[in-house]
């Protein structure tokens, strides 16, 4: 398992990370787990969210907590399961918020690699999970790494926005200090509290009426059906 096969403009970015002491702990956790126990994602999918989203393309974060921790769900981007698998229920949320914003149908699947694709960077806070136990490797160095990640978006010189949905995410707000971001925060989408407030927050036209604004093409949300 390599975890460190980020090759592409993220390396600069983030690989004064690799030499730090927590790093070298959490390579050896993870290492650890997958030799162990069933872990997910997948481990050639753990930076699927870098490799999908340069850090030059990145026009929008979504910043998730922990990876889906049951079988041919994760795959490295925050929210997103792998075509044939149904959508989680916070999934169904955002599409159901997606419908009622935007005027997306609803489709038939989870599987969110076309908005990594245009620069929606899909980050959970933790990028690991052992098998059927949510929340597992938290506490191991990974919130680390991803500051670290959520800080060399905050330096990008240019429009950017951030959705901050639920307490956690919303505690990453103070490190994002760029005038040029834009920070949209609303209660998590999960059925437990899409209720609150994230239904009506309007996050997504919001972000795209921003970019179009600062002459960034917006992003197509639309996930096609399968």
């Amino acid at each position: 398992m390599d975890m460190s096969m980020i090759d592409n403009d993220w390396l600069p970015a983030i690989k004064e990370e690799y030499s730090k002491p927590y790093y070298k702990e959490l390579f050896t956790f993870v290492k650890n787990e997958y030799s162990k126990y069933v872990v997910y994602p997948p481990a050639d999918d753990i930076f699927n969210a870098f490799h999908f989203t340069p850090l030059s393309k990145v026009k929008v974060l979504i910043l998730g907590q922990d990876p889906y921790h049951n079988v041919h769900q994760a795959h490295g981007l925050s929210f997103s399961v792998l075509p044939g698998e149904e959508a989680p229920p916070s999934l169904k949320n955002i599409y159901k918020e997606l419908h009622d914003d935007c005027g997306c149908y609803i489709p038939n699947n989870g599987y969110l690699k076309k908005w990594a694709d245009q620069g929606v960077l899909l980050l959970n806070t933790v990028l690991t999970v052992r098998a059927h136990q949510a929340n597992s490797h938290q506490g191991h160095g990974w919130e680390q790494f991803t500051d670290a990640v959520i800080n060399a978006v905050n330096m990008q010189d240019r429009p950017i926005v951030y959705m901050l949905w639920g307490s956690p995410a919303q505690r990453k707000a103070s490190m994002l200090n760029n005038p040029k971001h834009l920070i949209l925060k609303a209660p998590h989408p999960s059925p437990l509290s899409a209720y609150r407030g994230f239904f009506g927050c309007r996050h997504f036209s919001q972000c795209n009426e921003f970019l179009k604004a600062n002459g960034v093409e917006p992003i197509d949300w639309q996930i096609e059906n399968i």
